[in-house]
């Protein structure tokens, strides 16, 4: 994997994990810590691991935009910085892979944009998560276009209209994240997790995510006829057909991919 200034990435199996690593800076989203995620995301999207962890080093997960930047930046700077963030967000839906945020410490703002946008999610019990803009300068408009997905109207407004930090146990509650464990099993949670969400073939598992992401804001007649013709299609692949001969003839499938 390549190197990197503001973030680590580092391969362990079949799992690629890309841990922000500007601690001193809470992890705050500069453009070129930005850009260096979309890099990696690309690089790991393009292998054949099957899983991708997002992690943040030091005593937080993200505090969201770094406010250095945007502040040093005019209309145009600050509609670049945020296209290269919206990049990101796509990017890291469109990936083959599995996507699992580990939160640690306080998400807030486009740190909790980031948690929203990965397919799953493990909290530990110290996490916060908040969209802090609603109590102050610069509402958090596009964080809370992924988080409004995962929680539901009300749910959101309350969360972007106070701006107060909700714990780790309400994030659960409200579907914005799947698992909240002790701090000291975090690791072995979200292991557990990714590796339950990876299981089966690989083409298969890359088809269904693109595809649930393209149904999900669809109507649902829209949906189905989309999620149909994908569907048949994916019957014809190579893992397909085998997972239905091993169900036939009661044995374990061989995964070609």
């Amino acid at each position: 994997m390549a190197e990197y200034e503001h973030i680590l990435v580092k391969r362990d199996g079949d799992t690629v994990t890309i841990t922000m690593n500007r601690a001193a800076r809470r992890n705050s989203l500069s453009a070129d810590h930005l850009a260096e995620l979309l890099a990696a995301f690309r690089e790991a999207g393009a292998t054949d691991a099957t899983g991708i962890v997002l992690a943040g080093a030091g005593p937080v997960f993200s505090a969201g935009h770094d406010f250095g930047d945007v502040a040093a930046r005019d209309l145009m700077g600050v509609r670049e910085l945020l296209r290269l963030c919206t990049d990101l967000m796509g990017t890291m839906q469109s990936v083959p892979q599995v996507v699992v945020a580990r939160v640690h410490g306080l998400a807030t703002a486009a740190g909790c944009q980031l948690v929203a946008t990965c397919d799953l999610a493990v909290a530990a019990e110290s996490a916060g998560f908040a969209l802090p803009g609603g109590k102050a300068g610069w509402f958090c408009h596009t964080p809370a276009v992924p988080v409004a997905r995962s929680i539901g109207r009300k749910r959101l407004m309350e969360l972007a209209l106070t701006g107060d930090v909700v714990d780790a146990a309400t994030a659960l509650d409200w579907g914005l994240v799947n698992r909240v464990v002790p701090d000291d099993s975090l690791d072995e949670a979200v292991a557990s997790l990714l590796a339950r969400a990876t299981r089966g073939s690989r083409a298969s598992k890359a088809m269904g995510k693109q595809t649930l992401y393209a149904q999900l804001d669809r109507p649902e007649a829209d949906a189905y006829a989309l999620a149909l013709e994908v569907m048949a299609s994916a019957s014809q692949l190579p893992g397909a057909r085998e997972g239905m001969a091993a169900f036939l003839e009661k044995r374990s499938p061989v995964w070609p991919d």
